[in-house]
């Protein structure tokens, strides 16, 4: 299970808004426990995909180190990434399942016409073959 708080929730879906036509992608800080993943921040990141950026996003290694560090020095857990997939459902995609690390949680968020839609959050099987939906739970 993931629970995101509303400041986090809002912001994804403000990245996902302000970003549409291209995907927007972002970072999840916070702290894991056995019953859950506690976001405590969603910090946007930079697509750094050069083409299909409406299809796809790529983070770079050395931003995926930054969030490492920023995780390290303000005391959280990097549990994962966000993404928008705009004018397509909250379903990753094949290109998402082949790009994916095991133990991260992937929230995607829909964006349609622009504006934020439904929201849900997969985990990586531990064979890789496929995306597991964990519960999403916003909490206000």
């Amino acid at each position: 299970m993931i629970l995101l708080p509303d400041e986090a929730v809002e912001a994804i879906r403000l990245h996902g808004r302000q970003s549409y036509r291209d995907e927007a992608c972002g970072v999840l800080f916070g702290r894991a426990t056995a019953q859950a993943k506690y976001v405590l921040r969603a910090e946007p990141m930079v697509n750094a995909r050069e083409y299909e950026r409406h299809r796809r996003f790529v983070v770079t290694p050395s931003d995926y180190r930054r969030a490492e560090a920023e995780a390290s020095r303000s005391g959280l857990t990097l549990l994962g990434f966000y993404h928008s997939h705009p004018d397509h459902p909250a379903l990753p995609s094949r290109y998402d399942l082949e790009h994916a690390f095991p133990f991260f949680s992937y929230v995607i968020l829909a964006v349609e016409g622009g504006e934020p839609k439904d929201m849900r959050s997969f985990v990586l099987s531990e064979d890789r073959s496929e995306f597991l939906e964990e519960t999403l739970e916003k909490e206000t």
